[in-house]
C-alpha cells in the first residue's frame, strides 16, 4: 500500500556494503588512471583538453598506472553491478558519492597539502547527507519490475541525450572541457546504472517466468547495447575530463551528476518510490541537497591543486 514503510532483506541489505567497496575502488582507480592521462599528455606535443586523440588513447596502454587503475574500475562496476542486482537503485546508486571522500585524501596525500577545516566541514556534509539519503531509500523504496514502456522510455531519453552531448561536444568542448567532460561523462553513467539495473531486473523477470519470453523482451538486447555504448562514450569523457583538473574535481562532478541521473530515473520512471510516503520526497531532496553542498564546497577548497603524478 502507498504510504507504507518498506524494509530491506539482509540480501538486499548485503548491497550496501557492496556499493561501499565499490566506491573504494573507484576512488582508488580514478587516481591512477589521473596519473596516466597526466603522464601521457605531458608527452604529447598535442593537449588532450578538448579530447584525447587516438595516439594518445593508444599510449595509455603502456602506462602501468593508468592499466591498474583501469582494473580497479572495472572491479567497481562489477561491485555496482552486484549491489543493483542485490537492492533498489536507489539505495545503492549514492553511495559511490563517497568516492570523492576518499579521492579528496587520496590527492591531498598526492600533493603533499592538508585538508583544511573547510574540507573536512564539505565531506561531512557530503557523508552525512549521503548516509540520510540511503537510510530513507532503505526504508522507502524497492525494486519492481520493468515492463516495456518504462524500457522504451528510458532508451528515448538516452537517445536524446547522446544526441545533445554530441552536439555540446562539438560546440563547448574548446569553451569550457572541464565542466563539460565532467557533466557529460556523470550524466552517461547515470544512465548506464540505470540501464543495467533495468538488464538485472528483466533477467530476474525472465529466470522467475521459467525462461518464457515476453513481448518486449527482445528489447533487452538493445539496452545491453545501449550501456556499452553509454559507457564507452563515458569513460573516453571522463579521461579527456582528467587532462584538465584533478581526480578529485572529476570524481566531485560525478558523483553529484550521475547519482542524481540514476536516482531520478529510478523514481520517476523506473517507479522505485511508489510505495513510499509523501514526506520521503521532502526528506530526499533535503538529504541530496546537504550532499551536493558538500561536494561542491570540497570541490573549490583552496588546497584544490593540480600536480603531475610521480610513477609511471
Amino acid at each position: 500500500m502507498v504510504g507504507e514503510l518498506v524494509s530491506l532483506s539482509p540480501l538486499q541489505a548485503l548491497g550496501i556494503p557492496v556499493a561501499l567497496l565499490g566506491a573504494v575502488f573507484l576512488a582508488v582507480g580514478a587516481q591512477l588512471q589521473h596519473g596516466g592521462v597526466a603522464k601521457v599528455e605531458a608527452a604529447s606535443r598535442h593537449t588532450a583538453r578538448t579530447g584525447m586523440r587516438v595516439g594518445q588513447l593508444w599510449a595509455l596502454a603502456s602506462r602501468p598506472s593508468w592499466l591498474i587503475g583501469t582494473l580497479l574500475l572495472g572491479c567497481a562496476i562489477v561491485l555496482q553491478l552486484f549491489s543493483l542486482f542485490l537492492a533498489p537503485l536507489t539505495v545503492v546508486q549514492p553511495l559511490g558519492a563517497l568516492a570523492l571522500v576518499i579521492t579528496a585524501l587520496l590527492n591531498a596525500r598526492a600533493t603533499k597539502t592538508r585538508l583544511s577545516r573547510e574540507s573536512i566541514r564539505a565531506m561531512l556534509l557530503c557523508v552525512g547527507g549521503i548516509a540520510a539519503f540511503v537510510g530513507i531509500a532503505a526504508v522507502t523504496t524497492t525494486s519492481v519490475p520493468i515492463d516495456t514502456d518504462q524500457l522504451v522510455i528510458v532508451l528515448v531519453i538516452l537517445a536524446a541525450v547522446l544526441a545533445l552531448l554530441g552536439v555540446g561536444f562539438v560546440l563547448l568542448r574548446k569553451r569550457s572541457p572541464t565542466i563539460f567532460y565532467i557533466i557529460a561523462s556523470g550524466v552517461l553513467f547515470g544512465f548506464v546504472a540505470t540501464l543495467a539495473k533495468v538488464v538485472i531486473t528483466r533477467v530476474q523477470t525472465i529466470v522467475l517466468n521459467g525462461f518464457e519470453l515476453q513481448p518486449g523482451d527482445g528489447l533487452t538486447i538493445l539496452v545491453v547495447v545501449a550501456v556499452i555504448v553509454a559507457a564507452l562514450g563515458g569513460s573516453y569523457l571522463v579521461q579527456t575530463a582528467y587532462s584538465s583538473g584533478p581526480p578529485d574535481l572529476v570524481v566531485a562532478g560525478l558523483t553529484v551528476i550521475d547519482p542524481l541521473v540514476g536516482v531520478t530515473l529510478g523514481i520517476v520512471v523506473l517507479g522505485e518510490a511508489t510505495a513510499a510516503p509523501p514526506w520521503a520526497a521532502v526528506a530526499f531532496v533535503v538529504a541530496g541537497a546537504v550532499a551536493v553542498l558538500g561536494v561542491v564546497q570540497l570541490s573549490r577548497r583552496k588546497e584544490h591543486l593540480v600536480t603531475t603524478p610521480q610513477g609511471r
